[in-house]
Formats: structure tokens, sequence, C-alpha cells
């Protein structure tokens, strides 16, 4: 049809351009006008996208080849209709149903991304150090004694509890579905669909709240096997404390998943970082007031003050987005509240037992010591340091991006999209990896070996360390390709996959608490980690037709070279200097600080040499930056 409308074009140019008037056009409001009727359809509309692409793709039924003649121009019909000059003026123009949105150049759009995952990365990278800051305060106060394991215990269960059903649930389910609603165009249902949301999660969640509350008593001994006594006591009254916070963590999820909807992560990104300055500070205020046995609960009150905070930076920057919330509260859910409902299904149960295995690993761990829950959790704060420096901030930037090209069906983008996420996530964790591999000892040792933490305990926490490095790399992607499911509105695959996660965990687990204790039981994560991503990958390529892969192995296998150069120089550098420095706390920040340089700056040489692409992209929004 195009090659013909072309001919039809040129025929115009040979007959040469209309004659100009020789006087301007006075309308004569007592004449008639006289309009032609418009020429045909075919002439003046253009298909929309849809019925272009099933055009094309729809093959010719003919079984053999014939040959036919070029069509001829139908001519259109001119025919008179009477119509005064007011009347046709009174006619309105036509107004489109949507307004324009120009398309977003695709380097605009890549670049946009590099720079939202930059600054995220950094303000994760912010809020994980005072992360680490926390846990170093804490560590002096309680080591990874039996308050400190209670505690633990008693924070993971709500921890638990939101993974089902508040924050990342909620933004996994109610993401993809507000975001069609704006490229519908239908704003108002938007944010009809996000009140009802924010409403019918905080009343749920609160009667969750309470019930827990009561039960206490009765469900902390399941998830605490080995405690018993005061012990056990005291996880019971920390954990009624800590529940609340599942409400507040709630509604913080309903809000970050507005502002990512408008791609805005910069108060999501900076939250974490006062909530951690906020535990700090509520700590060392308040445990002077406590009795020593009883400091844990300045820590327990900590996290509820932080928490709110974590709540009121995101929910002020709503202000800056065209969201404006309906106080009109409806008892019976709307269609689409009901379709993030069921959606919200099948990620409660995947994204909740992804978080299990952190209560697999302490419902062992208490089998093995009363310091081996803390010192599994010690460890697995170090471990998500490069994890949500790295991993989460592209996951998170990225996933609005990936359901915006489902909603949209353009499914080529989407899948360019995922994996060169996943290329970024090996070039920044493998390094990691081999880093936490080779110095796992004196980073522990450095974080928290001061006041009630003494050498045995880093030796406990430093062999956790370990086995973790080896799921850095795996549960990066696994992260990214659960939001690539979700993003695609298919959260059924990544929930079964997490089932078998969990079982494999559980099984390995089982098999080497007894024999290799804290060791044992973290590797199990591994081995579970690393079959869910294949499975993951298989299934995406399957029905995205590719992944990339074989671009994603030539990365992998370039650098993990690169990586293995970073483990021996860092290590190297390390072992000479701490000959030379001696143990002492600035001379185990020289040494580990200039170890890890060295490593970083030989990666970077390697990677760079091997032609990595991924690092040149990252070179490149670099100097865009600066």
């Amino acid at each position: 049809m195009s090659d013909d409308r072309d001919r039809y074009d040129a025929d115009d140019d040979e007959l040469g351009a209309p004659p100009e008037p020789s006087e301007p056009f006075e309308p004569d409001p007592g004449r008639p006008f006289e309009a032609s009727a418009p020429p045909p359809r075919w002439l003046t509309e253009t298909p929309q996208r849809g019925e272009e692409a099933e055009a094309e793709s729809e093959p010719t039924p003919a079984p053999e080849r014939v040959e036919r003649a070029a069509p001829k121009r139908p001519q259109p019909r001119h025919e008179s209709i009477s119509m005064d000059t007011d009347t046709f003026m009174a006619i309105p123009a036509p107004s489109p149903r949507t307004t324009f949105e120009p398309p977003e150049p695709e380097e605009e759009r890549k670049g946009g991304l590099g720079l939202s995952t930059a600054f995220f990365s950094i303000a994760t990278a912010m809020s994980r150090i005072a992360g680490l800051v926390r846990e170093i305060v804490a560590a002096s106060y309680f080591g990874i004694t039996g308050p400190m394991s209670a505690f633990t215990i008693a924070f993971q269960i709500p921890n638990l509890v939101r993974s089902l059903f508040a924050d990342a649930a909620i933004q996994a389910a109610f993401v993809p579905v507000f975001l069609e609603r704006l490229e519908q165009g239908d704003r108002r249902e938007a944010f009809r669909l996000a009140s009802q949301m924010i409403f019918f999660v905080t009343l749920i969640l609160g009667a969750l709240t309470a019930a827990f509350v009561l039960l206490a008593p009765v469900l902390i001994p399941v998830f605490a096997p080995g405690f018993e006594g005061e012990l056990l006591d005291l996880t019971v009254t920390l954990s009624q404390i800590l529940f609340p916070i599942l409400i507040l963590l709630g509604m913080t999820g309903m809000v970050v998943g507005v502002l990512n909807s408008y791609d805005r992560f910069a108060a999501f990104a900076v939250s974490p970082f006062f909530w951690n300055v906020a535990i700090v500070a509520v700590l060392v205020a308040l445990a002077p007031t406590f009795s020593p046995e009883d400091e844990i609960y300045a820590y327990a009150i900590g996290v509820l003050v932080g928490t709110a905070i974590q709540l009121a930076i995101p929910a002020w920057d709503l202000r800056h987005t065209p969201f404006r919330i309906d106080w009109r509260f409806d008892w019976r859910p709307s269609p689409e509240v009901k379709r993030v409902l069921l959606l919200m299904l099948p990620v409660t149960i995947s994204l909740g037992l992804i978080n299990f295995n952190l209560v697999v690993n302490s419902f062992f761990g208490t089998l093995v010591s009363d310091q081996a829950p803390a010192a599994i959790d010690k460890a697995f704060r170090i471990y998500m340091l490069p994890q949500g420096v790295f991993s989460v901030a592209i996951a998170t930037v990225v996933f609005p991006t990936l359901a915006r090209f489902a909603a949209r069906e353009q499914y080529a983008d989407l899948t360019a999209t995922m994996a060169n996420g996943m290329r970024q996530i090996l070039l920044m964790l493998i390094p990691a990896t081999a880093a936490i591999l080779v110095l796992s000892e004196p980073m522990v040792r450095l974080v928290y070996e001061r006041g009630e933490f003494d050498a045995a305990q880093t030796e406990v926490v430093a062999e956790a360390l370990f086995w973790f490095a080896f799921s850095l790399p795996f549960n990066g992607l696994f992260l990214l390709l659960t939001r690539t499911f979700f993003s695609l509105q298919r959260p059924w695959v990544p929930t079964w996959i997490a089932g078998a996660n969990l079982a494999i965990t559980a099984l390995v687990s089982l098999a080497l608490y007894s024999p290799f204790g804290v060791g044992g039981i973290v590797a199990a994560t591994a081995v579970a980690t690393a079959a869910s991503v294949a499975a993951q990958a298989w299934i995406l390529r399957r029905d995205l037709a590719g992944i990339e892969g074989g671009a994603l192995l030539a990365s992998a296998i370039k650098v993990s070279l690169a990586a293995a150069l970073l483990a021996g120089v860092s290590y190297l550098v390390w072992l000479g200097l701490d000959d030379a420095l001696g143990d002492g706390l600035a001379a185990q920040i020289a040494s580990l600080g200039l170890a890890l340089g060295a490593g970083a700056a030989a990666y970077l040489a390697a990677v760079l040499a091997l032609r990595v692409p991924e690092a040149e992209q990252v070179l490149r929004l670099v100097r865009r930056a600066v």
C-alpha cells in the first residue's frame, strides 16, 4: 500500500503546483457554503499500530504466485453539500482522545536508565554503609550473644510477613497494573486503584498485626525450636514490639510503587539511610536508660522510629507527582483492585518463599548454637552491601521499564533491557564474590570485632560470609529475572521456582548443618539459588525466543578471568600490609582498603583490556555524569 501511495504522490507532482488565487477569499454570510465530501478513509487514515502489525504478519493465503496489475487510483467523488458559513464555523474541531507524547529516543532512554541506576546505586551504597555502621554499633553492645539472636528471630518474623503482604509483594503486583492504566491515559482510574489499595493494605496489615501480637507466645517457639526459658520469653516480647512495623512497611510499599511508576527513585533510595541513622541515634540515646540485660529493647524501639521515618520520606515526595489520593473509600473492591490482589497471591507466595530462606537458616542455626542465628545474620549484612548497591538497584530501576515494555508488547526491547541488566549485575557481583572469598576474615574483623564481639565470634561470622559469597552473583540474577516475570504479569512461574528453591535449601541444610555447622547451612542457600536461576533462564529463553545467552556467557567468562586477577592482587597486597602494619583499627582500614583498591584497579584494567562492553557502558555513564 505504501508503494502505491508513493506512486500517486509522484503523479501529483507531475501536475505542477496549484495556481495562486487572484484575490483573497472573503466568505459571504448570505451565500451557501459548498464543501466537498471528504476523501475516502484509506487516503486520510493511518492504520493503528496493532492493525499494521497484523496486516504485515498475516500471510497471503494464495497457493501459488499470481502477478497482479497495480491498482488504479480511485477518483474521489465530489458532492455539493449546502451549508451556510455560520453553521460550518460552529462545527467543533476534533480533539485527540489522549495527549500526545513524543517517542523517547533510544539513547536518551538508556541514558536515563543508567543515570537512575547510578544514583540509586550511590544512595543504596550510602544506606548500606549506614547499615554497617548500625551493625557495628549493635555488635559493640550485644556481640552475637543470646539477646542478639533473640532480636534476630524477632525481627525476621515481621520481616517475613512484610515480604508476604507488604512492600515488595505489593509493588510487584501493583506497578504493572497501575502503569497499564497510565499508559491507556486513564489517570482517574489509576489514582482510584492506588487509593483503594492503600486503604485495603492498611486495614489488612493492621488486622494481621493485632492477631500476631496476641498469638506470639504460641508462634515464636515454632521459629526458634532451640530457644527456651528467658531467651524464649525475650524473643516473644521483642517480636510483639517489632511487629507493628508491618503496617508502616505496607504503606511504604504502596507509596514507593506510585513513585517508581513515575520514575521517581530518589526518596526511596535515600530513606533507608535515614532509617539506619535513626536506629543508631535511638539506640545510643536510650540504651543507658535500660539495665544492661534489657538494652536490647532500645534497639527494638529504634527500629520502630526508623521505620516511621522511612515511610515519611517517600510520602513527602508524592507531592512531586500528579497522583492525588481519592479519600472516598468503598468496602467493595473495584475490578482493578481485585486484579492486583489476584496478582499478589502468587507474588506473595514467591517472595515469601524467597525470604523464608533466612528463616530456614535461623531455624537450623538454633540447632547448631545460640550464636549461629546472629552469626548468619551478621554475615548476611556484609553480603547485602554489594547485593544492595548493584543488583537491587538495577532490578528496582529497570522494573518499571520492563513493565512498560510488557504493557506495550515490545518484547524485543524488554529482552534487550533484561539481558543488559543481567550482564551489568555479573560485571559488579563476580568481582565482589572474588574479594569476599579471599578477604572474608579481615572484612568481618574490621566491621565487627570490638566490644562484646571477640576473635572467636569473628571466625564464625567469617565462615558464614565465605559461603554466602558463592550465592552473590546468582542471587543478583535471581532478583532481576523474578522482576521480569512480574513485569510480564506471570507471577506463578517464579512462585513455583521459589517453592523449589525453599525445598532445596531445607533439604541441603538438613544434610549439612550437623557435620559442617554454619557453613553447611549457608552453602545450602548458594546451591538453591543457582538452581533457581538456571530454571528461570531456561523458561525465559523459551518464552522470549532468547535472552542473549551467548553474550551473557562471553561476558561472564571475561569478567571471571578479571575477577581472578582481582582476588590474587587483593590477597597479596593485604597479606603484605597486614604483616607490616599490625592489627590496630587504622592499620586494618589501611591494609584492607589498599588491598581492595589495588584489586579494583587490576580488575578495571583487565575488563577494559578484554573489551567487556558493559565496562565501557559504565565508563560512558561516568563521563556523562561528570
